[in-house]
């Protein structure tokens, strides 16, 4: 059986130089081309977990996707963390599509499907309990504690997609003329594939008037 070695925080720093040599010698530019700009044409919101690298599970680069990470990729419109990433992103980085992705397995989600307290992020997760409740009529006839939490992942992004087009930063975008897609994904841990959950939008033609902004 294979022990893993134990992270610690110097050999973080001692990985950083073994890093830094090992990516110049394959490309003795690459920091210098790296500190250019950015300009990425993606933002990811995803969870914090840290088995889930946007970079890597993408088979992207550095600097290709701007990333927001929070507990269980949850996108509300009172969370100003989330609010000013999204306006820098779309407003400044000028990107052309928003990736809401959750995982199977979030520890998130499967705490909000319990009762039990775990302390301040109780608040955070009763995001997640109101997305139940809006669809327990559905969830509720999912025997599977296992299969019920995997919906309730992939609901929590599909209402995470929603909330994103129902912001006056989008809707704004969309108005004037530029091009922004949402896409909601969930990653398995136990695979590595991405299932595109197939609720991408480009307008906001799917939302009922009441959540229309008219600029």
């Amino acid at each position: 059986m294979c022990v893993k070695e134990k992270i610690t925080y110097e050999g973080l720093l001692k990985g950083n130089l073994q890093w830094v040599e090992e990516t110049l010698q394959s490309d003795p530019e690459y920091f210098n081309k790296l500190s250019m700009g950015h300009k990425p044409p993606i933002l990811w919101i995803g969870c914090s977990d840290s088995r889930v690298p946007a970079n890597q599970i993408t088979n992207t680069n550095p600097g290709d996707i701007f990333v927001h990470r929070n507990i269980a990729n949850v996108v509300v419109h009172t969370d100003m963390n989330m609010l000013s990433v999204l306006d820098y992103a779309v407003n400044v980085l000028e990107v052309e599509h928003v990736i809401v992705c959750g995982h199977y397995g979030c520890g998130g989600v499967e705490a909000a499907l319990g009762s039990k307290q775990h302390g301040i992020i109780d608040n955070w997760l009763r995001n997640i309990k109101d997305t139940y409740r809006m669809h327990n009529h559905e969830l509720d006839l999912i025997s599977d504690p296992n299969k019920r939490c995997e919906r309730l992942v992939e609901l929590n992004v599909i209402e995470g997609v929603y909330n994103l087009s129902k912001t006056s930063i989008v809707q704004n975008k969309w108005a004037d003329g530029k091009k922004l897609a949402l896409h909601g994904w969930v990653y398995s841990l136990q695979t590595g594939f991405i299932k595109d959950l197939k609720v991408s939008c480009e307008a906001n033609d799917h939302l009922s008037e009441v959540f229309k902004i008219i600029k």
